[in-house]
């Protein structure tokens, strides 16, 4: 008797969207209805929503694609005989030779979209748990140096190095320490923090027992947004079966060690994507930022030393146990070690997650990689970080993906997503979004953000108007800089980069047409 053919149908909220579940349905009641014995697979995305829902078979010459599916296309595909690699107009050929893919250097996503997300034999036979396995035959300080060695810097926007933070809170007194993920996603354009908790579920979990190990820590929190309903549940199945296969819990792998978890809802506070915001909502305060010292590695969660690290630099922790730090270390460019996984969005035509090693540029990333506009008009603007990240002209497309050269150019790479803009935009509309997104999300601790962002707003609005532009605009660029170095966090701090950089790059766009001179 042979096995069912295995066919992956992604289950990731992106391709849910585009309605993966029916076509999921569909290919399940056309093999019924055909007699044929199938096993229905539903796996993470591998990260190329251009082509989602993308239905992958598993054929003796590897994993074939076919996408973008609709329901209304499944009869056909197995008309064409697409369970053993039948010709179809949605053929894409091997999974790994897709253009898009197979230019990628996968360490953080190396299973995603190729494993069941729940399925911990699945996890294991691609590698999974091989980091966890050495760190518990280290000692907290070996893995500790690890950490440092690797180079890893944090992926949720800061950059500031993983090791560095771990070591203090190693050295830190205290009787109960805590590992806090940061999973609250805010930023537009972004999304490789939800395809990990949806993909790879096991791997946050394996790098966050790591970090347990590494610093005394037996106890550990996922922080994530109510906009993020499948990620919830996915990760909390998840926790649940690894504590019932023995890698969370009160003996990790046998070990004597204890690391616990549980996943915390927030409401969605943009600003609760700051770390000490984000430990006062878990504590159930108002998410409002604390002024520092103290850090949250001497006084956080509950005034206890705490980890607060983003969902991809933990997740990429059990690669660097796995392969050794210098082979992490000596991917990228600079003082930017590892790979990045990038997030291409916007009105780009082949939009989806890119991971590489940080060196590319952004003209790589959105004219090769993102193939330009979906629109097929010229790129106007590429704004590199999320809602605070500036905004960068085709002039600045020779910038190379990484922290020291955003920064250096006034940019920051943020959470990695890159939104791109068509000539269509009018850049005066993006900087007033800017200023309205920070009045809105701010959370009124501090005077340069609640006060700073409302008048921001009415900056814009009299440039919009004509309002003796030149004196607006000076205005406004002195408004920034109060923003910038007085406010609490980067919140009010970084929302001069989107507001800056388009009043530099695109200034006729701060040079409105009057509507009467345009009437006339």
């Amino acid at each position: 008797m042979t096995d069912p053919v295995k066919v992956y149908v992604p289950r990731d909220a992106g391709a849910l969207a585009l309605g993966a579940d029916k076509v999921a349905a569909e290919i399940a009641r056309e093999a019924e209805a055909r007699g044929l014995d199938i096993r229905l697979i539903r796996n993470g995305s591998r990260g190329l929503f251009f082509l989602e829902p993308m239905v992958e078979v598993a054929t003796e010459d590897g994993r074939l694609a076919y996408g973008p599916v609709a329901p209304g296309d499944v009869a056909s595909l197995f008309d064409a005989g697409f369970l053993s690699g039948g010709d179809h107009p949605l053929a894409q050929g091997e999974t790994e030779e897709i253009p898009f893919l197979a230019r990628q250097t996968r360490l953080t996503f190396a299973r995603c979209g190729i494993i069941d997300p729940l399925d911990p034999a699945d996890y294991e036979a691609h590698g999974g748990l091989k980091g966890l396995r050495n760190a518990v035959m280290m000692t907290p300080e070996e893995i500790v140096e690890t950490m440092v060695t690797s180079g890893l810097r944090g992926r949720g926007g800061a950059g500031f190095p993983t090791g560095i933070k771990w070591k203090t809170v190693a050295e830190a007194k205290g009787e109960q320490k805590y590992i806090v993920c940061n999973a609250d996603e805010g930023d537009s354009g972004t999304y490789s923090d939800r395809m990990i908790m949806e993909g790879d579920p096991f791997m946050l979990i394996e790098g966050m027992v790591i970090a347990g190990l590494a610093t005394g820590a037996t106890r550990g929190y996922v922080y994530t947004r109510s906009e993020y309903p499948h990620a919830i549940v996915t990760m909390r199945d998840a926790i649940a079966i690894a504590r019932s296969h023995g890698f969370l819990g009160p003996d990790i792998l046998g070990s004597g060690h204890a690391f616990d978890m549980e996943i915390r809802m927030g409401a969605g506070a943009y600003v609760c994507g700051e770390e000490t915001s984000l430990l006062n909502s878990l504590e159930g305060k108002r998410g409002v930022v604390r002024a520092k010292p103290p850090l949250p590695a001497h006084e956080g969660f509950l005034g206890r030393p705490t980890v607060v690290n983003n969902v991809i630099s933990l997740a990429t922790v059990p690669a660097i146990l796995d392969h050794g730090p210098e082979f992490f270390r000596d991917f990228g460019v600079g003082h930017s070690h590892g790979t990045i996984p990038i997030q291409i969005a916007g009105n780009v035509k082949n939009g989806g997650l890119f991971e590489i090693a940080f060196g590319l540029t952004l003209h790589e990333l959105v004219d090769e990689i993102g193939g330009g506009t979906r629109s097929g008009r010229p790129v106007k603007a590429v704004q590199v970080g999320g809602p605070l990240g500036a905004y960068f002209p085709r002039a600045l497309f020779d910038t190379i993906f990484d922290y020291e050269a955003y920064t250096a150019k006034n940019g920051l790479i943020g959470h990695a997503g890159i939104v791109v803009f068509d000539d269509s935009v009018d850049m005066l509309k993006q900087a007033r979004f800017a200023m309205e997104f920070c009045a809105i999300e701010s959370c009124g601790k501090c005077t340069p953000c609640r006060i700073g962002s409302v008048r921001g707003v009415e900056v814009v609005d009299r440039i919009a108007a004509g309002e003796d532009p030149d004196a607006q605009i000076a205005l406004m660029t002195d408004l920034c800089q109060t923003m910038r170095f007085g406010s609490l966090c980067a919140l009010g701090g970084f929302t001069p980069f989107p507001v800056l950089s388009a009043i530099e790059h695109f200034p006729d766009d701060f040079r409105p047409t009057p509507f009467a001179e345009a009437a006339e």
